[in-house]
């Protein structure tokens, strides 16, 4: 494992001082018990000093806007790392509230030799960390495990494009791409630990504190593929089913039959081009590397990968670099100079339609392609990535100001995206809106210069109406 991996938030306070008990990794974005460079890095410590292993992971109430199907999706997901860790003899812990309490009196009741951590560049999960880093009288160490290169190596600052940080990464990934070892079965037991996780109690403690989405939005059919809430070979039409197995048979089936067509159909809505993964990335329950390691291993043309493995590191990475070196990366403040000039220069233009926040979350514009976007998401949980670019596009052209632009998108991602609350959610709004990662483009109404997207031009891209008809929306 490549040291420049992991990050000392907290140094050891002295060996008179250390904890004698288990180390303790608390697991939050990196929601797996394979291919984690966290959990590897957390054994090998515990290992060194002859000691037991616990696994801990902290549910948040009402995270970043999450409802229910979010968090039903990160349950499932975490009952399989249940599973996966007692077989291999390490403790799993689930416990509720506030992390920067929990984590710490967790440390605390165990006597945590150290504590380690993974990775997240959103703002809440710093804070939390820095509030447990002040209140743990331990070492802490922070291990970039969703990365191919760690955010901090690839870059020292926000990028202005992916063609800056593209070289970057391209020199760094051969040092970092390398096959994971296997999680050992841990040697040391855990003496006197708790039962095993109360799965139905912690289902209905989340039911107490997650808002459900509004009653008010529309349903949404599928025209001629599987319905919500089955999971089928339709893909992109279902709700998929969480966990790590699950994420490691979506990968087989896009590496088996849509890999080598990935640069041809990607930008199509109705190809199903796409690999399906965004909500086991998200979550991660199946981790970057490990796609990257089996797509360079594949057979099929250059180009097919080349194109994926842009989106998957580039893309993804340059995410993280925004919201890590960005403290605004959910609003206006964000935005390059020449995008908050351009869009402040059109401030006063007509707008054509002004929707509000309710009429966009339940479809209700007068543009059919963007309901269907919607619908899709509140279909599906999932919008495919092209449909996603315009819906964003049309917010901004459609709200009296790009803070309402930002508001409105951020919300309707978080609320109903299974991955949204996510660097590539909050890096794609900023482009769609505020030209981040973009350049200027023509001058228009309302937009300026930043890049314009419309029904026309979506039209020449792929079938419009057969998208529209996929993802009709039922009113009553």
């Amino acid at each position: 494992m490549n040291t420049n991996r992991i990050r000392t938030l907290k140094p050891e306070p002295g060996k008179a001082l250390s904890g004698r008990g288990p180390v303790v990794y608390w697991m939050s974005r990196d929601q797996r018990a394979e291919d984690n460079w966290a959990l590897l890095f957390a054994q090998d410590e515990a290992v060194r000093a002859k000691v037991p292993l616990v696994v801990a992971f902290c549910v948040v109430p009402s995270f970043l806007g999450a409802t229910a199907a979010q968090y039903a999706f990160m349950l499932g997901g975490l009952r399989e790392v249940e599973e996966r860790l007692l077989d291999k003899n390490i403790h799993f812990d689930l416990v509720t509230g506030d992390p920067g309490d929990r984590i710490p009196e967790l440390v605390k009741a165990y006597g945590a030799r150290c504590l380690v951590t993974d990775f997240d560049p959103l703002r809440v999960k710093r804070a939390w960390k820095k509030a447990v880093s002040a209140a743990v009288n331990t070492a802490f160490f922070e291990v970039d495990a969703h990365n191919v290169v760690p955010c901090w190596i690839a870059s020292d600052k926000q990028e202005y494009a992916a063609r800056t940080l593209r070289p970057k990464l391209t020199k760094l990934t051969p040092e970092y791409l390398e096959e994971f070892p296997r999680l050992k079965r841990h040697p040391f037991e855990l003496k006197g630990g708790g039962p095993p996780v109360d799965w139905q109690g912690a289902e209905r403690w989340v039911a107490k504190h997650t808002p459900a989405p509004p009653p008010s939005s529309p349903r949404a059919r599928p025209a001629d593929g599987a319905p919500a809430g089955r999971e089928a070979d339709a893909g992109q039409d279902a709700r998929p089913t969480p966990g790590t197995s699950r994420a490691r048979r979506v990968l087989a089936r896009f590496l088996a039959h849509g890999l080598a067509l990935y640069d041809r159909r990607r930008n199509d809505p109705n190809a199903h081009g796409t690999s399906s993964l965004s909500p086991y990335l998200h979550f991660g329950q199946i981790s970057a590397q490990r796609v990257a390691l089996e797509v360079g291993r594949s057979r099929v043309n250059r180009r097919a990968r080349e194109a994926f493995l842009e989106e998957l590191v580039v893309r993804r990475e340059l995410s993280d670099n925004f919201c890590f070196y960005n403290p605004h990366y959910e609003s206006v403040r964000g935005f390059p100079d020449w995008a908050v000039k351009t869009l402040s220069s059109r401030l006063k233009d007509r707008r054509e339609y002004v929707y509000s926040l309710g009429e966009l979350e339940r479809a209700q514009t007068h543009d059919p392609l963007w309901n269907a976007a919607q619908a899709q998401m509140l279909t599906t949980g999932r919008m495919h990535g092209y449909m996603r670019m315009y819906w964003a596009k049309k917010i901004l052209e459609w709200t009296e100001s790009p803070e309402e632009a930002m508001r409105a998108a951020g919300y309707l991602n978080d609320t109903y995206e299974l991955d949204g609350r996510d660097p590539n959610g909050y890096a794609g709004i900023a482009w769609a809106i505020g030209g981040v990662h973009d350049r200027p483009w023509p001058g228009r109404r309302v937009f300026g210069t930043i890049r314009y997207m419309s029904y026309d031009g979506c039209k020449a891209k792929f079938d419009v109406e057969a998208y529209i008809r996929r993802y009709a929306v039922e009113r009553d």
